[in-house]
């Protein structure tokens, strides 16, 4: 079960109180720039989240100005579209609100995941960048640190991504093999313990090179990571001879 720290009092909280029950989330991004967009990435990822452990969610954005532009980067990385909160109201039963917001910005009452700001190297950093590598930099430090996202960490990400398709595809020729039980339930348990997607960062690079697991059980694994992290790591698949 999916546990997250309330930024309201650092303790704990089931993020789905309720077995099957509705959880909305809402993300609040008053206006467009690299630490809005952090804060709809991770919008995404515990929505992935919640619904990987059957929880079906209703996320909304909150926003006063840029929506065009903050809609149209958090699309480039990836981001699955939010309702406009301004359109959608509020009583549909849900069981629990959950608010993802800027370190430092909005107070809403109820559950809070607060996301530390972004340092950028450049003020558009979505220009001429791989957007999914400039995902995968945004989410490899925890949610609660800053990220530095300058030449390095871009090329890092880039670079990170690159090898990780190629390996995928390359397994993806093996023979189909389950996921190790205690690789699975490691994965889980990171995601599940206050959304620890450095933690899945980590496995996957233990997975990639680990003696005993089967080809096509890193590529399972891999696929299986990627429903959360949403790399398009499989992008490759038959592209290799």
């Amino acid at each position: 079960m999916l546990r997250i720290i309330d930024a309201r009092t650092g303790v704990p909280v089931d993020a789905a109180p309720a077995r099957r029950g509705l959880i909305r989330v809402e993300a609040h991004a008053p206006g467009f720039d690299t630490g809005a967009l952090r804060v709809l990435l991770i919008t995404d990822v515990l929505v992935r989240a919640l619904e990987l452990g059957g929880t079906p969610v209703w996320a909304v954005l909150h926003g006063d100005r840029d929506q065009p532009e903050l809609r149209a980067g958090a699309a480039a990385l990836g981001v699955r579209p939010l309702e406009d909160s301004r359109e959608v109201g509020h009583g549909l039963g849900e069981k629990q609100v959950i608010h993802v917001v800027a370190e430092g910005g909005v107070t809403p009452d109820g559950v809070r995941v607060a996301v530390a700001p972004v340092h950028a190297e450049s003020p558009a950093p979505l220009t001429g960048a791989d957007p999914v590598a400039l995902r995968l930099a945004l989410l490899t430090p925890r949610r609660d640190r800053p990220v530095r996202l300058d030449t390095a960490a871009l090329t890092e990400a880039h670079d990170t991504l690159a090898r990780w398709r190629r390996a995928v595809a390359d397994w993806a020729r093996h023979p189909s093999r389950p996921i190790p039980d205690d690789v699975r339930t490691e994965l889980r348990g990171a995601w599940e313990d206050d959304l620890d997607v450095p933690g899945v960062l980590r496995l996957l690079d233990r997975v990639e090179t680990a003696p005993d697991i089967l080809d096509g059980a890193r590529f399972e694994t891999y696929a299986y990571a990627d429903r959360l992290l949403g790399l398009d790591l499989t992008r490759d698949l038959g592209s290799l001879a």
